[in-house]
């Protein structure tokens, strides 16, 4: 049902080499699962990259994703990012259209929003802005009708909150709490 349908943020953590990414991103094209958001880069260790994917399915869904995501060549392990249980954020470059007469509206705006102007001309504003989805959604809505020139999104990249890393918190899950 598309009611039981919501967001999920998957963190995969991955062998660093050339073809992994094509092969996560090509399970969920093989099974027809849409990607929201994706982001990857390198982690605290050289050899391990992070994907970060949001993706909006049931409950049953996700989960089928993770297991066979689990199962690919090089995935080291797979977690899912919770609301209330990780730091969720994205960052946004925004081109506005700005005349003299909106031009001082566009600022203010962006200043309600913590923006950054990163570049100006006569007739548009360029505006940098990180946040939650909630936030870059609300400021969207704002400065949509001014007109948006162009936009770029990296897509939400996440981290668990409290003092341990992914890695940690996977081997606990498999062997016990780890000694420090």
């Amino acid at each position: 049902m598309e009611d039981d349908k919501k967001r999920y943020t998957l963190a995969i953590l991955v062998n660093n080499r050339s073809g992994v990414l094509m092969r996560v991103v090509g399970l969920f094209s093989r099974r027809g699962y849409n990607i929201d958001a994706l982001s990857v880069g390198e982690t605290e260790n050289q050899k391990i990259s992070r994907i970060t994917i949001v993706v909006t399915a049931d409950r049953q869904i996700v989960d089928q994703i993770k297991r066979q995501v689990e199962k690919l060549v090089d995935v080291i392990r797979v977690f899912e990012m919770t609301e209330h249980g990780s730091l969720q954020r994205e960052l946004v470059l925004v081109k506005i259209k700005a005349g003299d007469k909106t031009r001082t509206e566009i600022v203010e705006i962006g200043e309600i929003f913590k923006s950054k102007i990163i570049d100006v001309t006569p007739t548009t504003i360029t505006m940098m802005l990180t946040g939650s989805l909630e936030k870059l959604d609300s400021f969207m809505a704002l400065i949509r009708p001014y007109g948006i020139v162009e936009m770029s999104r990296t897509g939400i990249t996440a981290l668990e909150r409290g003092s341990r890393s992914l890695i940690e918190i996977g081997h606990e899950e498999d062997y016990g709490e780890i000694e420090n």
